[in-house]
């Protein structure tokens, strides 16, 4: 049988694009009255038409009916690329990413920190598990490591059977390290940056509630596979033992270490840029509250910093800068169509008409349920739309503002869409990073998803308990 192969992300995307227009013309059009969280700035709904201030907050029980404004066939066409304008440093900010990995995966460091850390566990398999899935989750958390991790399946499963675990212990430490890191998304530019820019707040705010997700992940994923990796140990097969490979991990060079170290000094300002200490009453350390200029400027600059550091010609720093940022444009147009479905609702006047909708069901809902609620959708949205960027810059615009109905703070919406987007991808047939694992593993996806079935059960309740009991607290 052949099997069902979705669309792509685009062509996903342009067809909401229609839909929408579509219903410009059958749906009820309105506004909200708009205000500010200190109440400083305050629209009529006939003054808030044409407002896209993320930053303004629509006034619950304040939606009237306003004149229609379809949208035809040139909106349709020219949505996209409307779009692509109004997300622009959020754009801008996915090239400058993409530059920045450029330079840094083009000289192995990442493999190479692995391969170290390989070498020192030798005597020492066991511990060799959790070790790994930190630094995965690590990857995953800080700048969304997922196609990248595919390098490492024909490195690790050979030095695992030479340990005595299998094929489907190296996949495990792999795809669940690096997915639970994704889910619990701390400052990943693709998924936490996007979507908190969306609904206009700081990427740093709620980072301490996905830090304590990925703690607690963490610590999960590594029991799982390590008393999977344990019980394969004590009864290894035939054919584990026929495949075992002794094989050595080359050690770091210098200006590999200069890069690593580099890598790491970005983040750490990067955080730093973004958590605002002031409202966490943190007063020793000074609160920047860098926005994306700010970010992009980093990036940007610690490109060139660590090309020049290891010795790098102009032309390689900015070949390899180039490079990166080409490989990255993908997202930064999915960015930009997915932005033109918003702007299609918000000049056609039926965003806040869906939000009207969405308002009268969630009435009464208290914030814990709210939340869940939020994570399900999120969670179905997702199946369809796989791109986690285009997720965010689809459902954010509305996500946001329903809770502010629901007095419920804007970045449990963010974190309940990326704890939904990761989940799925932990699993998803669909995701050319699970299925391209198994294929290089040679484990059919069958057994592999009946083998973490019971790991998505508990993640799936610690999601739900972070999310319900958080917004709570």
């Amino acid at each position: 049988m052949k099997t069902i192969k979705l669309p792509s992300a685009y062509t996903i995307l342009l067809a909401i694009i229609v839909l929408v227009a579509g219903l410009t013309f059958v749906l009820p059009t309105g506004k909200y009255a708009y205000t500010s969280k200190d109440g400083s700035v305050t629209l009529t709904p006939q003054q808030a038409i044409g407002n896209t201030d993320s930053h303004l907050l629509p006034v619950p029980g304040s939606y009237e009916n306003v004149k229609s404004n379809p949208q035809g066939f040139f909106e349709v066409v020219k949505a996209p690329i409307v779009g692509f304008y109004k997300a622009i440093d959020v754009a801008v900010f996915i090239l400058m990413i993409g530059g920045f990995l450029g330079i840094v995966m083009s000289t192995g460091a990442i493999d190479a920190g692995v391969h170290q850390v390989l070498g020192s566990m030798k005597g020492k398999e066991q511990l060799m598990i959790p070790v790994l899935i930190f630094l995965f989750g690590l990857g995953g958390t800080s700048f969304g490591m997922a196609e990248e991790t595919l390098a490492f399946y024909p490195i690790l499963i050979p030095v695992f059977r030479s340990a005595g675990f299998d094929a489907k212990t190296a996949i495990g430490t792999i795809m669940l390290g690096a997915g639970f890191g994704v889910l619990c998304s701390t400052v990943n530019p693709f998924a936490t940056a996007i979507a908190s820019g969306f609904a206009g707040i700081s990427i740093g705010d709620g980072i301490m509630v996905r830090v304590f997700m990925w703690v607690v992940l963490w610590a999960i994923t590594s029991a799982f596979v390590m008393r999977y990796a344990k019980k394969v140990k004590n009864a290894p097969s035939e054919e584990m033992l026929e495949q075992a490979d002794t094989a050595t991990p080359e050690a770091m060079t210098g200006k590999q270490k200069i890069v690593l170290t580099m890598f790491t000094l970005t983040f750490v300002i990067m955080i730093w840029g973004v958590i605002p200490f002031k409202d966490l009453g943190i007063t020793a350390i000074p609160t920047l509250s860098w926005w994306f200029d700010e970010l992009n400027a980093l990036f940007f600059v610690s490109s060139i910093l660590t090309g020049l550091l290891i010795g790098m010609k102009e032309s390689e720093i900015a070949g390899h800068f180039v490079n990166g940022a080409r490989d990255m444009l993908g997202v930064a147009f999915i960015v930009g169509i997915s932005r033109g479905i918003t702007v299609v609702m918000n000049d056609g006047l039926i965003i806040d008409t869906v939000l009207h909708y969405a308002e009268a069901a969630i009435t009464g809902l208290s914030s814990s349920i709210f939340v869940c609620v939020m994570f399900f959708l999120e969670l179905f949205l997702s199946i369809f739309i796989p791109s986690t960027s285009g997720l965010a810059t689809l459902t954010m615009p509305i996500m946001t503002p329903l809770a502010s109905f629901a007095n419920v703070d804007a970045h449990w919406v963010v974190t309940a869409y990326q704890s939904a987007s990761g989940f799925v991808n932990l699993f998803t047939p669909t995701s050319a990073v699970v299925m391209g694992g198994l294929a290089i593993g040679k484990v059919s996806y069958g057994s592999y998803f009946k083998w973490v079935l019971p790991y998505l059960f508990i993640v799936l309740i610690v999601i739900l308990l972070t999310l319900g009991f958080g917004v709570m607290l």
